[in-house]
């Protein structure tokens, strides 16, 4: 029988702006920074996460690749986070509801890696184009982590910042503690911190949607103009269920509901059967309808015969249908299939800082 739980645990990507903090010098950071080129440039602008594995694309000379778990989804209609595109000036994200305008010469060189088995997501890296002509030069990362597979014992936004402030590295100085403002009409918490001896400043702002952590992730060795990129994000459009403690869902999007495909709510279930024993984990968001079904399906990372058999016995589950004021909804929620290492147990009380 298959193991699954509601809330997973898997290798975790780490966060850009935090590799400093897992790495073991310059050498460890060379050498992660050749890898991330590497899976770029083999990436390419092929679509994301709609297949096993990324078609199309001109593959890197003299460098060995393995297929290996890849994102997938049920069908190529219901958006998923990794659909996010920088086009026309503007990166939009359907799942997420999201429109960011940038500048004319800015663009998005390489897509970024499939999500990782924690739920971490490098949705877009945006740069100065070639013929950018400003004095000062930065970068943009648009990243969401998927609340509830992280590795961190956080259970919404302020937690996962807080646990990004209190674990940052001692070479690194805080600049600006976590603190809540104001984006284009939305709470975010921002939090600022440094690298005296890089020169570089780093500007993260963070929201919830639909049960992720958007993070929008300034670098510059140029305060300033980090902060005149932070004052082009007011120009974004975002959904209505957007912020610190209103970023569930709803509207047109599912209510996104923790362990709601639990045994007290699955009526009829369908264990799927692997051809070999899952070692690895197998993240799952699923979307049930509001007659009980199993709508949609996302594999965040999944060998393809993984993928066909979850589905197969994911079609044949009955759950009992949630109500919102006594009117049935969707809702979106997780599994993790496969090996489920133990978890660290979240905090008994939420951050409190603000």
């Amino acid at each position: 029988m298959s193991r699954l739980n509601s809330y997973g645990r898997g290798t975790q990507v780490p966060r850009p702006h935090l590799l400093a903090s897992r790495g073991k010098g310059s050498r460890w950071l060379m050498l992660l920074g050749l890898l991330v080129s590497l899976l770029a440039r083999a990436q390419g602008n092929a679509p994301k996460g709609r297949s096993d594995t990324p078609q199309g694309k001109k593959l890197p000379t003299g460098v060995i690749l393995v297929k290996g778990a890849w994102s997938s989804a049920s069908d190529v209609v219901t958006p998923v986070p990794e659909d996010g595109r920088l086009a026309n000036h503007v990166y939009t994200n359907p799942y997420f509801g999201l429109t960011y305008p940038v500048s004319a010469d800015w663009t998005e060189r390489y897509s970024g890696p499939p999500p990782s088995d924690s739920g971490y997501y490098v949705l877009a890296q945006i740069r100065p184009a070639d013929t950018f002509q400003g004095t000062s030069r930065g970068t943009i990362l648009i990243s969401a982590q998927d609340l509830f597979f992280t590795l961190a014992p956080t259970r919404n936004v302020l937690e996962l910042i807080d646990h990004t402030a209190e674990n940052l590295p001692p070479e690194y100085k805080v600049e600006k503690p976590p603190t809540e403002v104001q984006v284009s009409g939305r709470s975010f918490i921002r939090f600022d911190y440094t690298s005296p001896a890089a020169e570089l400043h780093w500007r993260v702002l963070a929201t919830e949607i639909r049960c992720h952590v958007v993070e929008f992730v300034f670098t510059s060795r140029d305060a300033a103009f980090a902060e005149g990129l932070i004052e082009e994000m007011n120009h974004m459009t975002l959904p209505l269920a957007v912020g610190l403690t209103s970023g569930t869902g709803g509207g047109e999007a599912p209510v996104c509901l923790r362990d709601y495909a639990s045994d007290e709510n699955v009526l009829e279930r369908v264990d799927p059967v692997f051809t070999e024993r899952a070692l690895n984990p197998i993240p799952v968001r699923i979307v049930i309808d509001k007659e009980g079904k199993v709508k949609q399906i996302h594999f965040l990372s999944a060998f393809p015969d993984q993928a066909k058999a979850i589905t197969d016995a994911l079609s044949k589950w009955r759950v009992r249908p949630y109500r919102e004021d006594g009117h049935p909804r969707e809702v979106e929620t997780g599994l993790v299939f496969g090996r489920v290492p133990p978890r660290t147990p979240l905090p008994s009380h939420p951050a409190n800082l603000w």
